[in-house]
């Protein structure tokens, strides 16, 4: 095989070469960046930053099975020792006695429930893989009933067909907002019991919400009112800057 010679002229124009294209690489990512750090923020994160976002939310959204079941796991393998991911909107101190869960129907009338109420429904459990978007997760055990169930026992049929429904604890502090068809997935809970035994003050007592088919930042706990629109919801952690369907 013929000996391939390169020249030092040569190795001299390749080294240079090889500079010119790094630092226009770099230039150019460093003037992207500065543009895209000056550039006008909707809902947290910079414009273009959130038009990714919003593909990615077309794109699961409509892949999205209403039908399809998230894996689940028997009891025994539940944790003991839930781990708890945030403590918004439960910094003020709860009145028990005086909690009521509040649902604004689409005509304006807001119904009231109290926790017995609940429990006076048909109960679920469900275990499954509880993801925080921190990166972690836990198999962990929940109980309560069907949001889907809820639903159809207090014939709020007209509200559920509206394209979100918004929640919120009781000082407004922490709010979510979920497109329908992960809300009345069969799955997702209004939950009042964790490992058998009512909810922690940590972890949402008395009502919280548990949808498998979400990140951790849109179960959210100790549920103070619940409502509907065809208009996206504000949602805590999307106007900070994350992922308004945050599904897995």
């Amino acid at each position: 095989m013929k000996e391939k010679i390169i020249t030092d002229r040569r190795l001299v124009f390749k080294t240079i070469l090889a500079f010119a294209v790094f630092f226009v690489a770099f230039g150019i990512g460093v003037y992207a960046w500065i543009q895209l750090r000056h550039e006008e923020k909707i809902g947290g994160v910079q414009k273009t930053l959130r038009k990714g976002l919003s593909t990615n939310e077309k794109i699961f959204s409509g892949l999205f099975n209403q039908q399809k079941l998230v894996k689940t796991y028997p009891i025994s393998e539940a944790v003991k020792n839930v781990r708890v991911n945030g403590r918004d909107g439960l910094r003020t101190p709860l009145d028990s006695a005086g909690w009521r869960l509040h649902v604004v129907k689409n005509n304006g009338d807001t119904l009231s429930f109290t926790l017995e109420d609940m429990k006076k429904l048909p109960k679920t459990d469900v275990v499954f893989d509880f993801k925080c978007i921190e990166g972690w997760s836990q198999k962990t055990w929940w109980s309560g009933v069907k949001f889907s169930d809820f639903i159809n026992h207090y014939h709020l049929s007209d509200e559920v067909k509206m394209s979100y429904a918004g929640l919120s604890t009781p000082d407004k502090q922490y709010y979510v907002g979920i497109d329908m068809p992960s809300i009345m997935h069969p799955q997702t809970l209004l939950c009042y019991e964790m490992n058998g035994k009512p909810l922690p003050l940590d972890q949402g007592y008395p009502l919280r919400l548990i949808i498998p088919v979400k990140y951790g930042i849109k179960h959210l706990k100790r549920i103070g009112t619940i409502y509907f629109s065809n208009q996206k919801p504000p949602d805590f952690w999307a106007e900070r800057g994350y992922d308004y369907y945050a599904g897995h």
